[in-house]
């Protein structure tokens, strides 16, 4: 039977049996007791740790020629190894530093790509991952050659890579250095830093349609050869080419200029009119000036050899170059990788500002 406690203590009152009022009750007050002292000794979870959303550069201490490629939800990093091909995977580029590279290639005892291993770049063609760098058979730069490895794994850090050889042009096969790839109306192109000659000085961009992505289809076009005073500090140079595409499709070829020695290294600009032809160099109308270069105030000299990628959201364009913190520090481990936002100017050329301080806070990339 339910008992009716406010019955019971009206009873209580009125025929003084206190103890056995206080012994029905004594269930109730341990209970309520217990609750209390419970609730009292809840400890709260402490705030989460505030996210930060900022960065700065540089993303590693070194890190010459870097190469981003986004893919899923993941950036895939590379710069030159010299002895080795490492591939950085992470969800977010600005914490590029917290992730760790995994060797995923490592060049043969000797032969012609195995040594100097430079400026690696991924792409991802025809269903299968490629990836394309330099090498050369000797300590003698002149035998440095463009060469491509393809994994058919559908993650690159998996199954294994398969070398297909050089990519030249054999009525050419002189110096050539930095290749990289232009997908353009159904079509692969081939695009590189050469030179005309076996006794040539001068690096030169050329092109060449690509018959799949491990031969070239044709004889290779000279597109841009160092002809303005910007381009010829140290040494008459023109590298590193990258494409660049804006929303509207329209191909922009970013290079490098002058010797990596100097600190007046920087971006130059080719642009491909509406339609253009790619292997027509009159389709191409080349930029007077640099596009990106040295910051004395910023302490960044000698910014080059870049890359193009999208925040992870999609929302933003980023650059990716190396850059050397102190006047005169020239090509060799100091270059370090940085990252930066770049928008787009009103006639759809791109607008890469000035190199940033690697004191100054940048917002992560979108996404992040």
């Amino acid at each position: 039977m339910k008992r009716d406690y406010r019955t019971l203590i009206i009873q209580a009152i009125k025929h003084n049996y206190w103890v056995r009022l206080l012994l029905l009750l004594a269930p109730v007050i341990i209970i309520l007791s217990c609750t209390k002292k419970s609730a009292q000794n809840v400890v709260q979870p402490p705030d989460p740790p505030k996210k930060e959303t900022t960065f700065k550069n540089p993303l590693l201490g070194s890190g010459a020629d870097p190469w981003v490629i986004k893919s899923g939800n993941s950036f895939y990093y590379m710069s030159t190894g010299v002895s080795k091909i490492s591939i950085t995977k992470t969800p977010a580029i600005s914490e590029l530093a917290k992730a760790n590279p995994t060797v995923v290639w490592t060049p043969p005892a000797s032969g012609p790509n195995s040594k100097n291993i430079w400026a690696p770049e991924l792409h991802y063609l025809q269903g299968k991952w490629y990836m394309y760098y330099t090498a050369g058979a000797s300590s003698d730069l002149a035998t440095q050659r463009c060469f491509v490895l393809e994994n058919s794994a559908a993650e690159p850090l998996d199954g294994s890579w398969t070398d297909k050889g050089k990519l030249s042009d054999p009525d050419g096969d002189f110096f050539a250095i930095d290749g990289t790839v232009l997908e353009y109306k159904d079509k692969l192109y081939f695009i590189w830093s050469g030179q005309i000659s076996g006794s040539d000085i001068t690096q030169r961009i050329y092109i060449a349609e690509m018959l799949n992505p491990w031969t070239l289809k044709t004889h290779k076009v000279q597109l841009s050869l160092p002809q303005y005073d910007w381009e010829k500090n140290g040494s008459a140079v023109n590298e590193g080419p990258e494409i660049l595409k804006n929303a509207a499709g329209r191909v922009f070829l970013v290079y490098s200029g002058s010797s990596c020695h100097t600190d007046n290294y920087g971006l130059g600009m080719l642009s491909l009119k509406e339609n253009g032809d790619p292997l027509n160099p009159a389709d191409w109308t080349k930029s007077a000036v640099p596009v990106f270069s040295k910051s004395i105030e910023n302490n960044v000299f000698g910014p080059g050899h870049n890359g193009f990628f999208k925040s992870k959201d999609g929302k933003e364009d980023w650059i990716i170059y190396h850059a050397n913190a102190q006047s005169g520090l020239g090509c060799g481990g100091a270059r370090s990788p940085r990252i930066q936002k770049f928008t787009w100017n009103t006639d759809g050329t791109p607008n890469f500002g000035v190199p940033v301080s690697t004191t100054q806070s940048l917002t992560k990339p979108s996404g992040e």
